[in-house]
């Protein structure tokens, strides 16, 4: 027997406001249940023929939203039901709604952000946390179901971030993150795939290529060979770090941070890259070897004084580290840049950008330097690294200097 969901005044019920309750009148098999919408009117300015507020009710048109909003979320339980083949009666439609408390979109952001914080997933918590910043600042409140992010929703979303001048990469990663969210919520299910905005609003448009951060062989060594003692220790510091990333296979700054002495093992460093957890092993140059003997016994626990084991314990506390170290080391990169002519943004990423390219236009097989490094896909360059001998590394390495 079908279903009826409807919505009735009840007028022989008086609140303190001197309104009546609005009541969902769920009717199956002739047998009715009730729900109060929480909400109530005067009877004044209902229309009891068409069970909706009169034209001329105050908050007329909240009134009706509350009211189609509740329908359409009983309605969809119904076929739920009625597509699981699955019976039911109106009470047990109601006691089901009952104990299914949907989740906000703010209710999910900060649950995955918490739990990535519980297990120290500190980088990926901030992508999170920035993407649920974003959302917010654009939307006021995020206190809204999942449903309300439709493709028009994105659409404005998209222009709202673009007349706030963000980059195409930023816009990109607050999407992709959006993405990531939805997908989580839908997996949990705590939202119906059906709902999903992303097969029409398609994330592929966003222009996400990296733009080419290499410097020349020769413009390397002015900097490794720049004469800073006149300088501050922050800028000769800055200046080991980038010529260290160039020669250890264009390390990234994250896992210079992380390097302690028993990463180095017979010659060769060797470690797990703090984003992928591949396995890196590269042979150590007597250059980066004089730059580790500079720093030896400046930090507990690790080869460079960035980390230290008696102050930064936890995870968000060593990502703060680094986060604020690596501001500081690329200010000076931008500095000696002035210092030794370069016309570009010098920065700790260029050495890695240039470790492959120096390598590539040497000659060095393509399958050993790949041209993702250049790009986005930098944990591929990573993982054919490791696949190779130490000999074929140890020879592409040769050709730095």
């Amino acid at each position: 027997m079908s279903t009826t969901i409807k919505i009735l005044c009840y007028k022989s019920k008086t609140l303190a406001n001197g309104e009546s309750p609005l009541m969902l009148c769920i009717c199956k098999d002739r047998k009715r249940k009730y729900q109060s919408l929480g909400i109530s009117v005067n009877p004044e300015f209902w229309d009891f023929k068409k069970n909706e507020p009169k034209p001329n009710s105050p908050n007329k048109d909240l009134i009706q939203k509350i009211i189609l909003d509740k329908k359409i979320e009983f309605q969809t339980q119904v076929l739920e039901y009625r597509s699981e083949d699955k019976d039911y009666t109106a009470s047990t439609l109601i006691a089901t709604k009952k104990r299914t408390k949907t989740k906000t979109v703010a209710d999910f952001y900060n649950e995955l952000i918490n739990e990535l914080r519980q297990s120290d997933r500190i980088g990926n918590a901030r992508v999170y946390q920035d993407s649920f910043s974003s959302l917010k600042r654009f939307a006021g409140n995020l206190d809204i179901p999942f449903a309300d992010i439709d493709v028009i929703f994105l659409k404005r979303y998209e222009k709202w971030l673009r007349e706030n001048r963000r980059k195409e990469t930023t816009i990109s990663t607050f999407f992709r993150t959006l993405r990531s969210v939805f997908n989580k919520a839908i997996e949990a299910k705590h939202i119906k795939a059906a709902i999903y905005p992303f097969h029409e609003f398609k994330i592929s448009k966003f222009d996400t290529t990296t733009e080419k951060r290499a410097i020349r062989k020769e413009d390397v060594r002015k900097i490794m060979n720049l004469d800073l003692m006149q300088q501050k220790e922050y800028m000769r510091f800055s200046q080991d770090l980038f010529t260290f990333s160039y020669l250890c296979g264009g390390i990234n700054f994250a896992d210079i941070a992380n390097l302690r002495y028993s990463n180095i093992i017979d010659g060769r460093l060797v470690y797990l890259r703090q984003k992928t957890g591949k396995r890196i092993n590269m042979p150590l140059s007597p250059e980066a070897y004089a730059i580790i003997n500079k720093y030896k016994g400046a930090s507990k626990g690790y080869i460079f004084p960035v980390l230290d084991d008696n102050t930064h314990i936890t995870e968000e506390q060593k990502y703060n580290r680094r986060k604020k170290v690596l501001k500081r080391v690329n200010y000076n990169l931008k500095a000696i840049s002035k210092i030794t002519g370069l016309k570009m943004n010098l920065s700790t990423y260029v050495a890695r950008h240039s470790f492959a390219t120096v390598l590539k236009r040497s000659g060095v097989n393509i399958a050993l330097i790949s041209e993702a490094l250049g790009h986005s896909d930098l944990a591929t360059t990573q993982i054919y690294l490791d696949s190779f001998e130490n000999s074929q590394i140890d020879a592409a390495m040769a050709n730095l200097l």
